[in-house]
């Protein structure tokens, strides 16, 4: 009876085997148990066919009093264990509000948006970057709390990284470009700043929602300088000729020092290179095409 309640999706199981292996299959596997368990724990019942990503199996809920929400069953790791965190700081200023959470799996219950409603799908690239600086401006604004990942822990790591990576670059251009990342990451790496950080937000995750016009959703937080929040907004819908109008639309909003924006930005740049480096894949032409535009 417990397996008929959800079907899983086979890009989710496809997407937990290749990056989580064992343990991802195990995650699958425990799906249909933990959506019986918290469907009666929070007293819900499904109201639509699921939504999923990489991580996370998303299936529309409705309350015993009949408010609709979503159920969130997501793969526990370092990046979504400040979730609930973050959404109940920001307490639906300008993201999801969250209704209950599990901290043993990481289960969330926020509140429903509108998933046919997503900012990626707005024609107009430049408003929705206005829509994404906009609404960091607001989540930027708060100071992180206690307990969530450091952004200095972060860069010091990449700069640790940074010297055995760059012998692995055999594009002469493409090596110093990364070791200029590194270098401007190394000038701002003692002030990493302590914001509440949402670190992915791209169109993608940003939907509409009835309080509102639009909602951030799926934060990866961390504490640290706004400046790290930019590069999302210039990676996805990428385009060349718009990037420094981006950066630059976007440290308006936002009110940042222009300087240490870009460092943080190249920051971006250098940690996309090492998780490249890293799995083996080529470096991104987007992502150097950003470094290239915003080292000048």
């Amino acid at each position: 009876m417990v397996g008929k309640v959800i079907e899983v999706p086979g890009e989710l199981a496809a997407s937990q085997e290749k990056f989580n292996g064992a343990a991802g299959r195990a995650f699958v596997a425990d799906l249909p148990r933990q959506t019986v368990e918290f469907l009666r724990r929070w007293e819900l019942r499904i109201d639509g066919p699921s939504m999923y990503g990489m991580c996370a199996l998303v299936l529309p809920v409705v309350r015993a009093e009949g408010t609709p929400a979503a159920l969130k069953l997501q793969f526990p790791d370092e990046e979504s264990a400040g979730e609930p965190l973050a959404l109940s700081t920001w307490d639906g200023d300008g993201a999801v509000r969250l209704l209950e959470h599990d901290t043993a799996t990481g289960s969330l219950l926020l509140e429903r948006l509108d998933a046919a409603r997503m900012l990626t799908h707005v024609p107009d690239s430049r408003a929705a970057v206005l829509v994404v600086a906009r609404l960091l401006a607001r989540l930027t604004s708060i100071p992180a709390p206690q307990g969530l990942r450091q952004l200095g822990d972060i860069a010091q790591a990449m700069l640790d990284e940074a010297p055995a990576a760059l012998g692995r670059i055999p594009e002469g251009a493409d090596r110093r470009l990364i070791a200029d990342c590194a270098a401007a990451v190394r000038e701002v790496a003692c002030e990493p700043g302590d914001r509440l950080l949402h670190w992915d937000l791209h169109y993608d995750n940003v939907l509409g929602a009835d309080r509102e016009p639009w909602l951030a959703i799926d934060p990866k937080p961390l504490a640290g300088d706004p400046g790290f929040e930019l590069f999302p907004a210039l990676d996805n819908r990428f385009e060349s000729g718009d990037i420094a109008w981006r950066f630059d639309a976007m440290t308006e909003v936002l009110g940042l020092d222009r300087d240490r924006a870009r460092a943080w930005t190249l920051g971006r740049v250098l940690q996309n290179a090492l998780w490249d480096i890293e799995d083996g894949r080529p470096l991104s032409p987007g992502h150097l095409e950003i470094g290239r535009t915003l080292r000048g």
